[in-house]
């Protein structure tokens, strides 16, 4: 993967993932990086901040194609982050859900084949294994376009594949800057279930996911990064020992959608995924609709896989967790001098 001498294309590029991804590949010494969105506002605040002569700004949306195809043209790598990813959200207006996160989705992917990109790496959650909100399931779907489209190339031309990740730490809308705020203003933190688990993940680490899935991937191929977790609750208690607060907590019960326990990778997915240390690599099923030939054939092997998820991956103490807070930049920039 020669990233130096390469035009990127990052799809909901004004996002938490988008802006620490193309600081990551400025550093690196990108080519060309390509912004594509539908909101000018965030647009016209990146540039600003940026004023780097290498980083283009489109505006578009993934559920037009045609916007997508005027800023695919002359693009080696695409990373496809634009999404709906609020769960409530998606819960109310699952249609919107669907037009983004499902035909957004193979917009781009079949731009990204059409102009003959070398790899599309599409951004996956774990909401989309054993989905049970709309989000989950929309992202699902998602992640079967992927593979449709891998097992169309067959090992040729632009290799299509996605990650899948939990919960981004700091990440625009979720809990942590939540807990923050609701900190220094003096509020109730407010949990929604106190023994919800949920993984852990840098952003940092997210980033180093897509390169591992590009330098790595195969056509249809899910790469799953592996990640610690913690409570809920442990994660307020926390904060409120990091900041020295003593805020009340108010138990607010479990909100549309919302799991007990989040899953990276189903039972099913591990028996045929390869262990890469720090990731998964979960193979597209090449099987052909010719079941018959099946019938007579199988694994004879009892293997005996349990889903990975939060409530058995590794599971962070109090100083874990607090040394893992504290190495973020967010956290820290919030802290009194």
């Amino acid at each position: 993967m020669d990233i130096k001498n390469s035009v990127v294309l990052i799809t909901g590029g004004t996002g938490s993932f988008g802006k620490t991804m193309v600081s990551s590949l400025l550093e690196k010494g990108c080519g060309e990086i390509r912004i594509f969105s539908r909101d000018e506002e965030k647009q016209d605040a990146m540039r600003s901040t940026l004023t780097n002569a290498n980083v283009k700004f489109y505006i578009g949306d993934v559920r037009h194609r045609e916007s997508v195809d005027k800023a695919m043209k002359g693009v080696d790598l695409v990373f496809h982050a634009a999404a709906l990813k609020q769960v409530p959200s998606c819960e109310f207006f699952p249609l919107e859900a669907v037009a983004t996160n499902v035909i957004g989705s193979a917009n781009v992917i079949d731009s990204a084949i059409a102009h003959d990109v070398k790899s599309i790496v599409c951004l996956g959650t774990d909401k989309a294994v054993f989905p049970v909100n709309a989000m989950g399931m929309t992202k699902a779907l998602m992640e079967k376009i992927v593979q449709a489209a891998g097992r169309e190339m067959s090992g040729n031309g632009t290799i299509v594949s996605s990650v899948r990740y939990g919960n981004v730490m700091c990440s625009r809308g979720s809990v942590i800057p939540l807990f923050i705020k609701q900190i220094k203003a003096g509020m109730p933190l407010t949990i929604t279930e106190p023994g919800m688990t949920r993984f852990m993940l840098a952003l940092s680490d997210a980033i180093e996911l897509v390169y591992f899935a590009f330098t790595h991937a195969g056509q249809g191929d899910i790469f799953v990064k592996k990640a610690p977790a913690c409570t809920i609750q442990l994660l307020a208690d926390v904060l409120l020992e990091i900041f020295e607060a003593e805020n009340a907590v108010k138990i607010i019960g479990m909100r549309h959608g919302e799991k007990l326990y989040e899953t990276l990778a189903s039972a099913e997915e591990l028996r045929r995924s390869e262990d890469m240390g720090g990731y998964f690599r979960v193979r597209l099923d090449t099987r052909d609709l010719n079941y018959a030939k099946y019938f007579s054939e199988g694994d004879t092997k009892e293997i005996e896989v349990e889903d990975y998820h939060s409530h058995n991956t590794e599971q962070l103490d109090r100083d874990q967790l607090r040394e893992m807070l504290l190495s973020l930049p967010e956290v820290r920039a919030e802290l009194p001098c």
